[in-house]
């Protein structure tokens, strides 16, 4: 078995942690994921104290593992859900769009283990100088909200900046994946687009064949003009929009207006045309529905082959 920090220092079998994902990662999700060994994590995305509070509870019911929450830190709800995190006693918080810096204190003095995504060695440093348990750095080939670095250039510099373990993010839905990220210096990953497709996941079944069929050149990042660059697959509304921010004649607020709800529209409704389905460059890789305990078990047997064959390489 693949022997990790961050295993020891969350209390997880496998250092494989799902990314919290809007509309998609709820209670059943996270708890499939940390009961096979991961860490599974309820995103708060947009969502008020009470939705959260209630998936907490959802997910204590259906295990007894180790879970986190994804607070988003521009969600105009964030100063509430802070609270709920510690009030339910949430030992692992993830954070994202936005430094932790008003709630870390008290998330740290709760027990919290606080582990920011970062896009950026020195976001990466400034979380760490403000006690951050340890940093996911996302290179931008995962789907969502991304930043500007790769995956293999920005998990090693991050690695080489920090004290503190370092998560792979971004591409990685194999074993592969996780071997390329220990050889980095990653003491684990985060995957979201492989965890699309599990059994366990309620995204709408139009979103999961979406997956499925996607070929590697199948994604785009839109957004850069508004300066959120979202990376999803391509659609008729992915187009639209990619279109729309080249229009000289089309306004920031028209563009922002043509994109309210299209996540939704994708995970909940399954809207074609109008939604937001969000994918890294991953989509291509992840061809079959499993179970969560499935998908773990695979990467992490084809992982630990890989490295204990990796001395055949010298």
């Amino acid at each position: 078995m693949i022997k990790s920090k961050i295993c020891d220092l969350i209390g997880i079998k496998y250092p494989i942690f799902q990314g919290g994902m809007a509309w998609i990662s709820d209670a059943k999700l996270a708890a499939s994921v940390s009961e096979a060994g991961g860490l599974g994590i309820i995103s708060a995305m947009n969502a008020n104290a009470e939705y959260l509070r209630t998936e907490i509870r959802k997910c204590k019911e259906l295990t007894n593992k180790n879970f986190g929450v994804n607070i988003m830190l521009m969600s105009p709800f964030a100063d509430e859900v802070a609270k709920v995190v510690v009030e339910e006693k949430v030992p692992v918080v993830t954070t994202g769009a936005g430094m932790p810096t008003k709630y870390i204190k008290d998330w740290l003095e709760a027990g919290i283990k606080v582990i920011p995504v970062v896009a950026s060695v020195a976001v990466a440093i400034r979380v760490a100088r403000m006690g951050a348990s340890a940093v996911i750095a996302e290179g931008c080939e995962s789907g969502g909200h991304v930043g500007e670095m790769n995956t293999m250039a920005l998990v090693p510099q991050v690695c080489s900046a920090v004290d503190i373990p370092v998560i792979a993010a971004g591409g990685i839905a194999d074993g592969r994946g996780v071997a390329a990220s220990f050889m980095l210096g990653a003491e684990g990953v985060q995957c979201g687009t492989c965890f699309l497709v599990a059994e366990e996941c309620n995204v709408h079944e139009n979103y999961k064949n979406k997956i499925i069929s996607a070929g590697d050149t199948d994604t785009i990042v839109t957004g850069k003009r508004l300066g959120h660059p979202v990376r999803s697959l391509k659609t008729p509304f992915s187009r639209k929009f990619a279109a729309m921010e080249k229009e000289n004649t089309t306004t920031d607020e028209q563009i922002m207006a043509f994109g309210a709800g299209s996540l939704r529209k994708a995970a909940v409704d399954g809207n074609i045309t109008e939604g937001s389905f969000m994918a890294g460059q991953s989509a291509g890789m992840v061809k079959e529905i499993l179970p969560a305990k499935d998908i773990i078990n695979k990467m992490m047997t084809e992982a630990e082959d890989l490295l204990k064959n990796a001395q055949n390489r010298i």
